[in-house]
């Protein structure tokens, strides 16, 4: 491997960044400073954490910015409940971006595990 672009939690973190910023679009205009902003900002943390991690040059310090991205990972998880119970979008429509962000949590998982042996 010779970049972090190389890793697919990785790659398929970018790919959510996209569906957050497309599912958020609709948000009301009052929301643009609040749950709108904090949405985007944890899921552009997640690939921002693999990719700061990847750069380090120790594992221990790797391994921490990826339970910081898994952190990210639950806050926008969070976010976007709260963001059905209060009827911005509906739960039907975050099929995609609810499968995607549980198998980025399964490869981060993984990822801290192999590295914390």
């Amino acid at each position: 491997m010779n970049s972090y672009r190389d890793l697919i939690v990785w790659q398929k973190s970018v790919t959510m960044v996209t569906l957050v910023y497309k599912i958020s679009a609709n948000f009301p205009k009052d929301e643009k400073f609040g749950l709108t902003s904090q949405l985007k900002r944890s899921s552009i943390s997640i690939s921002s954490n693999i990719a700061e991690g990847y750069g380090r040059n120790y594992t221990k310090e790797y391994t921490r910015f990826l339970q910081i991205a898994r952190g990210s990972l639950y806050e926008m998880q969070t976010q976007l409940q709260i963001a059905v119970n209060l009827r911005f979008i509906e739960e039907a429509n975050l099929e995609d971006i609810t499968n995607l962000s549980i198998e980025i949590e399964k490869m981060l998982n993984t990822l801290i595990k192999k590295l914390s042996i």
